[in-house]
């Protein structure tokens, strides 16, 4: 059952990732192309921030966290 969840666990975290660094990946562009004067959607992306990516960011942060204190509790009380 652990493993199950620790497998679910991290496949979630994985795919988080992907869009935490696809997020990342388009401000960074998005504000190049504002400062050169080319719209590339950072007004989009604006809009998204509070709805998509911030939540992306806490769910990163707590299943890191989770999986780590359910590795340290695995490591503590279940070794032999």
């Amino acid at each position: 059952m652990k493993d199950k969840l620790l497998n679910w666990l991290n496949l979630v975290l994985v795919a988080d990732v992907f869009l935490v660094f696809l997020g990342f990946g388009w401000l960074a562009i998005a504000s190049l192309g504002k400062a050169a004067g080319i719209n590339l959607g950072l007004d989009l992306w604006h809009q998204l921030w509070q709805p998509v990516f911030n939540p992306a960011l806490g769910i990163l942060m707590g299943g890191a966290i989770l999986s780590g204190i359910i590795s340290w509790i695995s490591k503590k009380f279940l070794t032999n």
